[in-house]
């Protein structure tokens, strides 16, 4: 019984170590999103986002699929901010 108990603690410690892991690896890919970006490639982005929507939300017209369509009206709105911001950062340089 023991050995029960010390084999599902090492497990516990081993799905801590993976947890830890993965917040470790989350952290490093949202500070590299944190990297200071310029109003222009904000703009760029919000473009792209915007373009991606308005394609998802005419597939999802094309095909009935209503989800798609609001996915693809989320990631126009998505795409605006976007744009939005990197014209804010261009007026505060």
């Amino acid at each position: 019984m023991s050995e029960e108990r010390h084999s599902s603690e090492d497990k516990g410690e081993g799905a801590s170590d993976k947890a830890k892991g993965r917040i470790r690896e989350a952290s490093d890919a949202l500070s590299g999103d944190r990297e200071k970006k310029s109003g222009r490639q904000d703009r760029v982005e919000g473009a792209r986002d915007k373009a991606k929507g308005r394609v998802k939300e005419a597939i999802g017209a094309l095909t009935s699929d209503e989800a798609k369509k609001a996915e693809g009206r989320s990631e126009q709105r998505k795409g605006t901010l976007k744009e939005k911001k990197g014209h804010l950062k261009d007026l505060f340089k």
